[in-house]
């Protein structure tokens, strides 16, 4: 198995690093475009609760739908990216989401609002799928976990530019979701309108890159990987990478019957299994309840400047993934994951205690000092944790861990799973947090010990690991950890 050694990485060519860096981050818009549209409904909750007068239970679906959109476009990614190419669905992903700003925007009632969120949703899920499956095909393996992270920074840009201009369009000091601006259309309609901006950089972007060097492969167009390829591997190693791959796919065609996600445990592949319990947990631990309910959340709990508070999460989450990025590559995967399973553990374990000492005043929560600042220090310690370690490291995994036959599949597969539970906790947390948010936080803690279990025993470390080899090694593990468990 080829290893990639401290050496190599600092004999990447500067040239080639600006340029492979620069496509990183190219692709990693479609996190951007991910961050935004999940995060950009959280200063509009409650305006479009009293719009369209919502109950909780419908109030929750009309924030979670888009994500359901989100899981039906990552599952379908996979295998359009495969017949059309990854570019062409980059750029569908784009017209999606320009409609979709454009629709939930102007919506004339809460299921016409609701069918726009869907439409988007589904240009979204297509392009959560498609960068990282970009980004692992045409950088080098010696950059690869950096660069890969780059699609967790794009989120969190995105969940930034969301969640600022949702206070500035509200006021930061009026702070009014509802208030009039440009032709008469309130703020809350506005923070979607302006969705258009990113939606068009991204399709101009799709229209710009280069293809994916696998995908040109695989479709028997070899000079125009190698013209890739050129601009991506130092020139000596081109032959080498090009037989690298060639070699992978002509034994994925050998071996096409084999091509599947099916297995022996419990129907699927183990690998499998390992991608969608990574995508499950990542959501199961409640990080979109911050970035989607936080400002209604500390509204309801009486901080004031609520959208304030919301906007210092969201750059405290762009700058641990910086953290992430810098060390990804020298502590590795393993050990960042089990750190952050811990620190999230203990995080949400303390915002579970503060809310269990919330009190009710003339029908209003409140919490006493100091639970209150200990909750709000607690919900930015749980940002750093998972921004600097499950936020950007499980997208740097799914790109990484299946073979490269089914690559694309799984990672569609993986990301829908994703979405899905991104979408059951999104629709769930009002409905549990007028039951007892002290419950719903100390559930998420529940998972969060228990994603630390599953790194711990399943989640074997991938830095330096060539891309054709990882499916391999991570395949081989699970199958072990598998047959030990049917043997016990």
């Amino acid at each position: 198995m080829s290893q990639t050694s401290p050496d190599r990485t600092d004999r990447i060519d500067p040239k080639l690093r600006r340029r492979v860096t620069a496509l990183a981050v190219a692709a990693a818009v479609g996190g951007f475009l991910f961050g935004f549209d999940s995060s950009v409904i959280n200063g509009a909750v409650d305006a479009i609760g009293k719009e369209f007068e919502l109950g909780a239970a419908i109030q929750g679906f009309a924030v979670a739908v888009a994500l359901l959109g989100c899981a039906v476009g990552a599952y379908l990614a996979g295998a359009l990216a495969d017949r059309m190419g990854r570019l062409r669905v980059m750029l569908i992903g784009a017209i999606l989401f320009f409609a979709s700003s454009i629709g939930a925007g102007l919506a004339f009632g809460v299921w016409d609002f609701m069918f726009w969120r869907l439409v988007g949703g589904f240009g979204i899920g297509v392009a959560s799928v498609i960068a990282p499956t970009y980004i692992a095909e045409i950088v080098p393996a010696a950059v690869r976990g950096r660069l890969a992270s780059l699609q967790q920074l794009a989120i969190t840009l995105g969940i930034f530019a969301a969640l600022l201009s949702d206070a500035l369009l509200a006021g930061v000091g009026d702070s009014d979701p509802s208030r009039e601006l440009l032709f008469g259309l309130p703020a809350w309609r506005w923070m979607f309108l302006v969705g258009v901006i990113p939606s068009v950089v991204y399709g101009y972007l799709a229209l710009r890159l280069p293809e994916s060097p696998r995908h040109l492969l695989a479709k028997d167009r070899e000079d125009e990987a190698r013209t890739v390829l050129a601009t991506v591997q130092p020139k000596g190693e081109i032959d080498d990478e090009v037989s690298r791959i060639r070699k992978n796919i002509d034994e994925d065609r050998e071996n096409a019957k084999k091509a599947s996600l099916r297995g022996s445990a419990l129907g699927l592949a183990p690998v499998v299994w390992i991608g969608l319990a990574l995508s499950v947990f990542q959501q199961f631990v409640g990080i979109n309840v911050i970035f989607y309910y936080s400002t209604t959340l500390w509204n309801a709990v009486g901080f004031k400047d609520a959208f304030l508070i919301s906007v210092i999460s969201s750059i405290v989450n762009v700058a641990v993934t910086f953290v992430a990025i810098a060390i990804v590559d020298k502590v590795g995967r393993r050990p960042m994951l089990l750190a952050g399973s811990l620190g999230m553990a203990v995080t949400l374990g303390a915002m579970a205690l503060s809310f269990s000492q919330a009190q009710l005043s003339d029908g209003k929560l409140s919490l006493p000092q100091p639970w209150g600042v200990i909750a709000l220090i607690a919900a930015n310690l749980f940002v750093v944790s998972f921004g600097a370690t499950w936020g950007p490291l499980v997208w740097v995994l799914l790109g990484e861990i299946f073979p490269n036959r089914i690559r694309a599949k799984a990672l569609g597969v993986a990301a829908a799973a994703q979405w899905i539970a991104n979408f059951l906790i999104t629709v769930s947390f009002p409905i549990f947090s007028e039951f007892s948010l002290a419950f719903t936080y100390g559930l998420y803690a529940v998972f969060s010990a228990l994603s630390l279990v599953f790194v711990f025993f399943f989640v074997p470390e991938t830095k330096g690991v060539e891309l054709e080899d990882v499916g391999g090694l991570v395949f081989g593990r699970a199958k072990k950890a598998a047959s030990a468990d049917l043997r016990g």
